[in-house]
C-alpha cells in the first residue's frame, strides 16, 4: 500500500502525533524528556515553524505546529530522527523507535486551534498521571507556559492563543486555565469533527483546503527528495570518511578504480536523498551509469553481508550526527 502524500503549504497548521515502535516507550528517564525539547527547540530557528504546544507522553508526543514554509516533513523528521539516533546510542538498541509515520492533522486555525490545544494539554489528566484541574503539573508539556506570567520557553509561542481570551496577558493566562477546566469532566474531542481522516475543521476549510492543495506547485509536494533534504549532502560524505578513514576529497576522486567508500557514498546520497543519477553524477565527476552501477553493487552485497549492512547503519547514524552539529552551527 502506498503511503499517504503529506500535504505541505505555506501558513498550514498541524496536529502532530508520533508513537513508539510497538507502542514501546519512546522516553525512559527525565534526561530523555529534556533531550527530546531541545531538538525541539531547534525547529523554530532551523524551519521557521511555529510552535503552539506539546505533551510529551511516555510511548508517545503530541505538537501543535504551524509552517509559514511548506516543510513540516523535513522539521518533523529531522526531530524524529535526531531523538532516535540519541536514544538508540543511550540505550544500545537498534531498528526502528517510532512506529511508522507520524500522523499530520491539519487544523482550521481560527475554529480549532483553541480546542485541540486543549485537547493536547489535558492527556496527562486523561491518563490519570495527574489531577483533574492541575494539568500544568504535568512537567513534559507546554501547559504550564500557558497559565505562568513567565514562560519556560522562549521559542514557543502562546501569544496568539491567549489574545483569543484577553488582550491583557495576565487576564488571558487565568481564563486559559479556565478553559482548560471547562472540559477536564466531560469528553471533549476535537477529533469528532474530523474530515476526510486528515481535516480538523470546516465543510468550508476543507473545500478551500482542496482547492488550495490543486494549486500547491509538485515541488511543495512531500517526495523523497524532500524528506531527507534535511541532512545536508555534506554530513552525508563526511560521515562515509569518516567510517572509511578518508579524506572527503578520496571520496569524490573519479580517478581511484577501487573506492569502496564513494561506492557506499552514491548509494547512501541516492536512497537518502533521491537525486537523479545525472545529478549525482555531476558532483563526482562519474557518468550516471556509473552512479546506478556502483549504488545498486552496494546494496546487493548489503543483502547478503551482514557486516557490511551494519557498517551502513553505522554510517547513517553518523549522518545524523554530523547533520545535527552543521544545524547548531545555523544557530
Amino acid at each position: 500500500m502506498a503511503r499517504p502524500l503529506r500535504i505541505q503549504y505555506r501558513g498550514a497548521l498541524y496536529h502532530i502525533l508520533s508513537r513508539g515502535n510497538e507502542k514501546k516507550n519512546i522516553f525512559l528517564d527525565n534526561g530523555d524528556y529534556e533531550k527530546f525539547i531541545q531538538i525541539l527547540a531547534m525547529l523554530p530557528k532551523r524551519f521557521g515553524v511555529v510552535i503552539y504546544g506539546y505533551v510529551l507522553m511516555s510511548n508517545h508526543y503530541h505538537l501543535l505546529v504551524e509552517t509559514p514554509e511548506a516543510n513540516i516533513v523535513r522539521a518533523i523528521h529531522l526531530l524524529n530522527t535526531v531523538y532516535a539516533v540519541y536514544f538508540n546510542d543511550k540505550y544500545e538498541r537498534a531498528g526502528h523507535l517510532f512506529q511508522g509515520r507520524y500522523v499530520a492533522f491539519l487544523i482550521e486555525k481560527e475554529e480549532y486551534l483553541l480546542a485541540v490545544s486543549r485537547y493536547i494539554h489535558l492527556n496527562p489528566v486523561r491518563a490519570g498521571i495527574v489531577a483533574a484541574g492541575a494539568a500544568e503539573d504535568y512537567e513534559w508539556s507546554s501547559c504550564s507556559d500557558y497559565v505562568m506570567r513567565f514562560k519556560k520557553h522562549r521559542w514557543l509561542n502562546r501569544e496568539w492563543i491567549l489574545s483569543q481570551f484577553d488582550s491583557r496577558e495576565n487576564s488571558a493566562l487565568k481564563l486559559y486555565r479556565k478553559f482548560i477546566g471547562e472540559s477536564e469532566g466531560r469528553q471533549d474531542n476535537p477529533f469528532d469533527n474530523l474530515k476526510s481522516g486528515m481535516v480538523i475543521g470546516s465543510e468550508r476549510f476543507l473545500a478551500c483546503l482542496r482547492k488550495k492543495i490543486g494549486a500547491i506547485n509538485d515541488r511543495e509536494i512531500p517526495n523523497k527528495r524532500e524528506l531527507n533534504n534535511a541532512l545536508p549532502l555534506e554530513a552525508i560524505i563526511a560521515a562515509v570518511a569518516d567510517e572509511f578513514n578518508v579524506m572527503p576529497s578520496e571520496i569524490k576522486s573519479p580517478r581511484r578504480r577501487s573506492n569502496s567508500a564513494r561506492g557506499v557514498c552514491l548509494y547512501l546520497i541516492r536512497r537518502l536523498m533521491g537525486l537523479p543519477n545525472n545529478e549525482i553524477g555531476n558532483m563526482f565527476g562519474i557518468g550516471y551509469s556509473g552512479v546506478s552501477q556502483a549504488a545498486l553493487r552496494i546494496k546487493k552485497e548489503a543483502e547478503k553481508d551482514g557486516e557490511l549492512k551494519e557498517r551502513l547503519e553505522r554510517i547513517e547514524q553518523k549522518i545524523v550526527r554530523f547533520g545535527e552539529r552543521e544545524s547548531l552551527k545555523e544557530e
